[in-house]
């Protein structure tokens, strides 16, 4: 157990215990060397004893330790100290986007498809280099106050993968989001990532989960074979290109699906776009082998079920205890299971024979990376060298607030991490604090301030209803990020401008006064009637209007409209006066 206080390798000193998990305890730290706070994960005791899945965890958190985005949660460094592993990655203030569905049930479409925007762009990134996530769910998924999103847990997921099939709370976790392949017992490709986003698309949307059983094998089984609910049943007014993403996401078959989450996130991007809302349905090009048994028919009544139901158990003669799973489920169910173990078996072998023969044959002593953080390029080369590492020719370059310019943030391999002699280190370098300084935007065009930050942060538009009668059209009225506060590259910031309506043309000769108080209604608009005799407009067209075309609508305002009205005829007859009818046709 770690105490408050303590220091981990005489660096990481524990302040706070933050989180409890299947796999490890998480705290946070301070960093004592490089004066900031870190979230510091440690395996659980069972875990740390169980030598290949820690050389596993260990390489695979080294390699997500190359990943740098502003959507991904950075690793720092990983450990041991007296027989403790540990990985030190970034810390995040926020929650997990499983606590913001318990909070909200639901979100909203476009908070949705941000959401799905960010997740998307740094899997892009992932995926580029060819690394699969592989747990991909909303308690992997961080929203910061400013909306900002962290996908964490890169490369632990992967360790992961080879136990937690006897992790019953670890795998009941992550089923719900677990591709069709990886369920029967394939290898998991980029597009496995691309299922689980799918699912965790419709369950931010709908605030449920498509899948449900009572154990991990029968979701699993529903995710091989039983078509997606429709999401339209659940939203009936969602866009069909964003049920499409849906679709094409969540296809069973991977050569149905999007190739990687750049090409996700390229059609995410215009998805609510006015000319793609009603677009057709998407129609998938490869059999899915989908079980249509297995799919509720909505024709059926529950009466007509349970009566079908009884009398088929009743000619059966099933007891009780069987009726929720049939013999076909369970021959499934049992060959899933040998797949599994299988692949299990095969991995601990493996695994094994790795650990076991590699350092036999090779008999080369592992030496430590030295701690280089904060050298210059050239001290840096010099301490790597003594200590007989090679260094890379290429040399990449890292923002930093905490490290200077020109000078050394981290390795890869990662510093503190063992390798043999002769391995070769790559060096980041800081490129010093390049983070955007947000100014105040209220009142300027808000095309101008797109222009002004455009490669820098990612700026997105909404508006808002106003009572300000002089509030223009495009001038930015609000803003998510107060100024003063400094964002990275690819950050977020939403501008706000008024939701402006206009008063229209009434005079054009085709409203009537009822035409206008329909147009007005919503608004609450109090519409006075005034009539004036008129012989150039047709009876009860409106002729005049207080408020000029173009005004814009303030809520609970009034409005004076005029209307035509036939002129009131003499009604004398000429019969009756004295005077001679001279007009003929009327006497």
């Amino acid at each position: 157990m770690i105490m408050k206080g303590q220091k981990i390798s005489d660096r990481y000193q524990i302040i706070k215990s933050i989180g409890e998990g299947g796999m490890a305890n998480v705290y946070l730290a301070y960093d004592t060397i490089l004066d900031r706070n870190v979230a510091v994960k440690v395996l659980r005791g069972d875990l740390a004893t169980d030598e290949k899945f820690v050389r596993r965890f260990q390489r695979e958190a080294l390699s997500a330790s190359s990943l740098s985005h502003p959507n991904i949660v950075e690793v720092y460094d990983v450990g041991e100290d007296n027989n403790q592993y540990y990985i030190v990655m970034e810390y995040i203030e926020g929650k997990h986007l499983k606590e913001l569905l318990k909070k909200r049930s639901k979100l909203t479409i476009p908070e949705v498809i941000d959401i799905m925007l960010q997740i998307s762009d740094g899997l892009s990134v992932a995926h580029d280099s060819y690394i699969i996530h592989r747990d991909i769910k909303p308690q992997n998924i961080m929203i910061q106050e400013n909306g900002v999103i962290k996908i964490t847990d890169f490369g632990i997921a992967m360790a992961m993968n080879a136990t937690q099939l006897t992790q019953t709370n670890s795998v009941m976790g992550s089923v719900h989001y677990l591709p069709p392949e990886q369920a029967n017992g394939k290898g998991s490709t980029l597009q496995s990532d691309i299922y689980s986003m799918g699912i965790l698309m419709y369950e931010l949307l709908t605030g449920k989960l498509p899948y449900k059983g009572d154990n991990a094998v029968e979701i699993a089984l529903k995710h091989l074979k039983e078509a997606l609910p429709s999401i339209k049943e659940e939203l009936p007014d969602l866009p069909q290109s964003v049920e499409n993403i849906i679709i094409r996401s969540t296809a069973k078959n991977p050569k149905n699906r999007y190739a990687d989450a750049r090409e996700m996130h390229e059609d995410l991007l215009s998805c609510l776009d006015e000319s793609r809302k009603k677009e057709d349905k998407v129609k998938l090009e490869y059999p899915e082998n989908i079980d249509e048994s297995k799919t509720p028919k909505k024709s059926t009544s529950k009466k007509e079920e349970k009566k079908e139901k009884i009398g088929k158990e009743e000619k059966e003669g099933e007891e009780p205890i069987a009726k929720q799973i049939t013999k076909n489920d369970l021959k499934k169910q049992n060959k899933v299971l040998i797949v599994l173990a299988s692949i299990f078996t095969g991995l601990v072998v493996i695994v094994t024979s790795v650990v076991l023969l590699i350092p036999a044959i090779t008999n080369q002593k592992e030496i430590t990376i030295p701690d280089i953080v904060g050298l210059t390029e050239e001290e840096a080369v010099q301490k790597l060298q003594n200590e007989g590492f090679q260094v890379s020719d290429v040399i990449e370059t890292v923002a930093s607030s905490e490290i200077a310019e020109g000078k050394v943030v981290k390795t890869n391999p990662i510093i503190g991490s063992k390798r043999t002699k002769g391995t070769t280190v790559t060096l980041y370098l800081s490129e010093g604090d390049t983070k955007i300084a947000v100014e105040n935007y209220i009142g300027q065009d808000y095309t101008y301030v797109q222009g002004l930050l455009e490669g820098k942060l990612k700026v997105l538009i909404e508006t808002r209803d106003t009572d300000d009668e002089n509030a223009e059209q495009n001038k930015v009225i609000g803003q998510s990020v107060e100024a003063g506060t400094k964002l990275s590259l690819g950050d977020h910031i939403t501008l706000y401008i008024p939701n402006i309506n206009k008063y229209p043309d009434f005079t054009d000769g085709s409203y009537t006064a009822n035409d206008v108080k329909d147009y007005l209604k919503d608004y609450n608009i109090s519409v006075n009637v005034v009539e004036q005799e008129d012989t150039t407009h047709t009876k009860g067209i409106v002729i005049k209007q207080s408020r000029k075309a173009g005004d814009p609508i303030v809520k609970g305002a009034s409005i004076t409209i005029t209307v035509a009205k036939e002129p009131e005829q003499d009604a004398t007859d000429p019969s009756d006066t004295d005077t001679p009818c001279t007009t003929p046709g009327l006497c």
